[in-house]
């Protein structure tokens, strides 16, 4: 049976169980969009800002203790998750989050309720507006949700994530140190590199991951809780925001700090687009790693095949014994998403409008999507590909060998015109560049021990030890 709320607007029916009221009720029947509530760290970071609130405002002498504890207790359920089904309001609401805001004052104040033996709905040991956001506002408190959502993110998924990703790279690149290949410009053959080079490269690559995502967490450090309505402050004490930044700090193990400028911290959100711009490189980075390992891979007989990725699903329902590269291909499709969220999140950050961003609930999406992709994409992608990656040493030999591009090692001493000739007549005669030059050792002035050495692909992939 639905029971009846009351906000400034009048009177909603709202359902039984809920413990929101009439404002996210409102909200719901306002914004049937994508059918896609907020990323439940979003509502974990607002209790974390309710939660601070409360013991902030006691320590002020502003609230009660009985109040602060019931706020507390309510706030620490949300952010144990307990209360996301209360949360229902589309992503797609009003730009400053003030639908999501309400939410969780009203939760709060009806759990409160319940905590206290009263009705769902009193509003009294606890009030959603007078007491649950005493000293804010949507403007400050949702930015203030976003940045400490994202950072919770950052730190605790996708960096070690990233990390792990890292050392799975190093382990196969000490592994395949001896393994001697082609090396490959423009997709054509170029002089020979070390698989292990190869891989390397891209243990480098996720190591600088890693660094953009310790950089995106700088770029959030700036909370603008203290704010309210317009950066003024207005309706806040002027010792609120230190004292209850300083124990969301504490509670995150994140180092957040007050704004230097409100008007900077909630009508710009360009830290948050920074954050963004951060995951956009990240992901560039994991597809060429993941695209080049698809192509290494490639075959198994007729394509490159310098490696063999491990099976983990058949390939197709039509022909029998096809194994693909899909761990390679999800990654891939996560990138393009990412990249396509940064676009998303730019368009929002650019439409901060005076006082005021009013497309944050969108940017908050989109930024948390991208972090749980690749976070969770950059794990898969360690554990059931790069783990599982042999090296093909014959087949990694032979197309060194019947490589045109090892002609190059030969300038030095015949001259860039003679090798080109050679090039040209091992590509038409199918034959290796070592077979014709044996046949001319005379008519090019070299021994065959100097040919010998000029081809040792060994000496061509220097150095020639593990930095």
């Amino acid at each position: 049976m639905p029971r009846i709320e009351k906000d400034s607007m009048g009177e909603m029916s709202v359902a039984d169980h809920a413990l929101y009221g009439a404002s996210t009720q409102r909200a719901v029947l306002n914004f049937p969009i994508s059918g896609t509530p907020l990323d439940p760290r979003m509502i974990r970071a607002y209790g974390i800002v309710k939660w601070a609130a409360a013991k902030t405002n006691h320590e002020l002498g502003e609230l009660e203790k009985e109040q602060a504890d019931l706020i507390c207790a309510a706030a620490e359920e949300i952010i144990e998750g307990k209360l996301d089904e209360h949360f229902p309001v589309d992503v797609y609401q009003t730009g400053s989050g003030t639908s999501t805001n309400m939410n969780a004052n009203e939760v709060i104040s009806n759990r409160c309720c319940q905590l206290a033996g009263k009705e769902i709905g009193a509003k009294t040991p606890v009030h959603p507006n007078d007491h649950c956001n005493m000293g804010q506002s949507s403007n400050d408190t949702f930015p203030t949700a976003m940045h400490i959502a994202v950072g919770e993110a950052l730190k605790k998924e996708l960096i070690p994530a990233l990390e792990a990703l890292q050392d799975g790279l190093t382990l196969k690149a000490e592994k395949f140190w001896e393994v001697l290949k082609i090396g490959r410009t423009h997709l054509m053959d170029a002089t020979p590199v070390r698989l292990g080079q190869e891989f390397r490269g891209y243990a480098r690559q996720a190591e600088l991951s890693g660094s953009r995502g310790n950089k995106a967490l700088k770029a959030i450090m700036e909370l603008p809780l203290g704010g309210t309505a317009v950066g003024t402050g207005l309706n806040c004490r002027e010792d609120f925001p230190p004292l209850a930044i300083k124990k969301i700090a504490e509670y995150t193990g994140i180092d957040f700090v007050e704004a230097k400028d409100h008007f900077e911290a909630q009508a710009a959100k360009d830290g948050l687009c920074e954050v963004s711009g951060q995951l956009k490189t990240i992901a560039t980075s994991l597809f060429k790693i993941a695209n080049d390992i698809r192509w290494l891979g490639s075959g198994p007989r007729c394509g490159i095949g310098e490696v063999s990725l491990p099976a983990t699903q058949p390939g197709s329902s039509i022909m029998p014994g096809k194994v693909n590269p899909v761990m390679s291909e999800a990654t891939m499709q996560v990138c393009a998403r990412v990249i396509g969220n940064d676009a998303t999140v730019t368009w929002c950050s650019a439409n901060g409008n005076f006082e005021l961003n009013v497309m944050m609930p969108a940017m908050a999406q989109a930024i948390l999507e991208s972090i749980r992709l690749l976070t969770n994409v950059a794990g898969v992608l360690k554990e059931r590909c790069i783990e599982g990656i042999e090296a093909n040493t014959e087949r990694c030999s032979e197309l060194i060998e019947y490589s045109l591009a090892m002609v190059t090692s030969l300038n030095s001493k015949i001259g860039y015109d003679k090798a080109t000739r050679i090039a040209k007549e091992s590509a038409a005669s199918l034959r290796s560049v070592r077979e014709i030059c044996l046949e001319r050792l005379e008519e090019l002035g070299i021994t065959e021990e100097e040919l010998d050495e000029a081809l040792d692909p060994v000496r061509m992939a220097a150095p020639d030890a593990v930095e």
